[in-house]
């Protein structure tokens, strides 16, 4: 009988689990795009913005084509100047996808309809999608 207790128990949790990810992978399936889905929508929809959220270095450094730079921390302060894509899809990336997450949840706070490029820029690289460097026009 302790067996089968414990059996169950054990069956239990696993489910509760097994529900936790799935409803966090539908959350998340809700505000994140895999880079190679961004690239597509973005060739599909002249109407998406893509925004960079990394610093203003590493915007220099390498970045993705005609992205406009407002780095996390400055983004509660700054994002009146986004108030013009109220209406659009925007794709956060970063280098990773941590500090675009932290931007999408900002943004989506105050009505944005904002998506997490999942691996950011990492991964934009190594989909082999093109980036450029150096000084914006």
């Amino acid at each position: 009988m302790n067996k089968k207790i414990k059996y169950g128990a054990v069956i239990v949790i696993a489910a509760i689990i097994a529900l936790f990810i799935g409803a966090q992978q539908t959350v998340n399936s809700d505000t994140a795009i895999p880079a190679k889905e961004a690239r597509i929508q973005l060739a599909k929809d002249s109407t998406i913005v893509l925004l960079d959220v990394r610093t203003p270095n590493e915007h220099l450094t390498e970045r993705i084509a005609d992205t406009p730079l407002i780095p996390l921390q400055e983004l509660e302060q700054r994002i009146h100047e986004l108030d013009s894509y109220k209406d659009q899809t925007i794709i956060v990336y970063c280098r990773s996808g941590n500090r675009s997450g932290s931007a999408v949840r900002i943004l989506r706070e105050r009505g944005f309809k904002a998506l997490n490029m999942l691996g950011g820029i990492n991964q934009w690289k190594a989909e082999q999608f093109p980036t450029i460097t150096g000084p914006t026009k």
